[in-house]
């Protein structure tokens, strides 16, 4: 177990674990892991982890259609797609766009007259995305190669930014927000799934390399990610529960096998949960 807070090493190690899921990826596994349905082959109990991870978060009948190809890499939290509400001709986008399951399922929202980004440091999950695009002959997406924290796009281009729990991966979140309010349009959406925390995660979480990885030691307090916002610039901001929290006796996500790993230092001092977080660029910043 590494214990870390350098950016870097934190950057490369997150690289790592998610370019391995995507290098070993097989899509006739389970895309996630609902514990509340007792299902015990990738829960160590019913209480452990109560988080969904995969592609059984999404409310649209949409994401059941897609191959398995796509929805095998479906690691997130939550369905920012619907929570967007996107429309016709909008340009969106995706940050940590993965294997592309959420770049497609907006693609289909915003037409031929809309657009999609999708944004990722891990070139074996770029390589798999655009794989994922040939095999579904989508044309109004594309995939750039890049950190979330250096978008690759000029200011005011963006109509909605979606994110599909990747924000809590990133060790320098104040530049994250920085770099979406800067290419959102006046009047753009902030809509993101992502884990959030209340209460005080201990240092020694914190500084977990695997933690990280594993969507716990990078998640921001609830009041902390609010004011983040607000800094930044944007209104309107709204931060909704939509998952239980993790048993105080805790665990982590171990997206690879889709299991619990115990973590016995975790107490009832806080907790973790998915939610849904929306914020609006104002026409006048």
């Amino acid at each position: 177990m590494q214990n870390t807070q350098d950016p870097k090493i934190i950057r490369e190690s997150v690289k790592e674990y998610y370019g391995g899921i995507a290098f070993t990826a097989n899509p006739s596994s389970s895309s996630g892991c609902n514990c509340s349905t007792n299902n015990n082959s990738c829960c160590q109990s019913d209480a452990a982890l109560t988080i969904t991870i995969g592609a059984n978060n999404y409310e649209s009948k949409d994401s059941k259609q897609l191959h398995p190809e796509v929805t095998g890499l479906s690691l997130g939290c939550g369905d920012p797609v619907t929570l967007a509400s996107l429309k016709p001709g909008q340009t969106v986008l995706d940050l940590g766009s993965g294997g592309g399951m959420d770049c497609f399922l907006a693609a289909a929202r915003v037409g031929i007259t809309g657009k999609v980004i999708g944004i990722d440091m891990t070139t074996e999950m770029i390589t798999k995305a655009r794989l994922n695009k040939s095999r579904l002959d989508i044309v109004n997406v594309e995939f750039c190669q890049g950190e979330i924290e250096h978008l690759p796009l000029v200011n005011n281009s963006i109509d909605v930014i979606i994110s599909n729990c990747v924000i809590n991966l990133s060790s320098n979140k104040p530049t994250v927000f920085h770099e979406a309010f800067r290419v959102l349009s006046p009047g753009g959406l902030l809509a993101v799934s992502d884990i959030v925390i209340t209460g005080i995660l201990p240092e020694n979480i914190k500084r977990d390399i695997d933690a990280w990885s594993s969507c716990l030691a990078g998640a921001l307090e609830v009041s902390e990610l609010h004011m983040l916002l607000k800094t930044e610039g944007f209104v309107e901001i709204a931060i909704t529960r939509i998952g239980a929290n993790i048993n105080p006796e805790g665990s982590l996500i171990d997206h690879k096998g889709f299991e619990t790993i115990p973590f016995p230092e975790i107490s009832s001092s806080y907790q973790i949960f998915s939610a849904k977080i929306t914020a609006l660029k104002p026409y006048t910043a």
